[in-house]
């Protein structure tokens, strides 16, 4: 999504994905918004500066499972986001 209304609007719909992942440094949109709007519903993996500790907080507060540096995004995206998948799936009502 591009911005919070397409995500309530994903959500009200009841078309919903399995998880999200949300990067926290979106120009478009408060990615501690969307990850509190989105994990009322999904698991969400959220991504940031891997020295921004605060944000990083705020991020798991707001119900982000997982808060990865983009570096490691970078380097292993698919290994990380697959290995993550499989582990929320493996979860009661597939939660982290």
């Amino acid at each position: 999504m591009r911005d919070i209304a397409g995500l309530e609007r994903l959500f009200a719909d009841g078309d919903q994905p399995s998880a999200a992942v949300v990067d926290l440094t979106s120009r478009a949109y408060d990615g501690v918004a969307a990850i509190a709007l989105a994990a009322a519903y999904v698991p969400v993996l959220a991504v940031a500066q891997h020295d921004d500790a605060i944000l990083r907080r705020r991020a798991l507060d707001a119900g982000a499972g997982r808060v990865l540096p983009y570096a490691k995004m970078h380097a292993h995206g698919p290994r990380v986001v697959a290995a993550w998948l499989e582990s929320v799936a493996l979860l009661p009502g597939g939660r982290t």
